[in-house]
């Protein structure tokens, strides 16, 4: 059973910047699509950012130019590096890996303003 553990959330200001990881167990990572999620209180869960597994991402417009999806087969790690960061990306973020259909248990990311 493949395992997802997210990282790197915490309170930072407005404009300032975090680096998400998310650390999958299994030894066939290299072949899953990858995304990040977020969810904000009363609102529904949405797409910030997916990497395939030939490395081709797209990104929720509300992002683009801020936040850059990466990952690194070698470790296992999947990342989310967000800068100029807003208070309305204040959320809990999830780590799924599509292919599988696997989520990981949330990090919280509070941007204060």
């Amino acid at each position: 059973q493949v395992q997802l553990v997210e990282s790197g959330g915490g309170l930072v200001q407005a404009g300032g910047s975090l680096r998400l990881s998310c650390a999958a167990s299994g030894s066939i990572f290299s072949i899953y699509d990858m995304g990040w999620y977020r969810q904000a209180p009363g609102k529904q869960r949405e797409l910030v950012a997916h990497i395939t597994s030939g490395g081709r991402t797209i990104y929720t417009d509300s992002v683009k130019g801020r936040f850059t999806i990466s990952r690194d087969n070698a470790k296992n790690t999947v990342y989310l590096q967000m800068n100029s960061l807003k208070p309305e990306d204040t959320a809990v973020y999830y780590c799924h890996a599509g292919s599988i259909d696997i989520w990981g248990q949330g990090t919280q990311v509070t941007v204060s303003s």
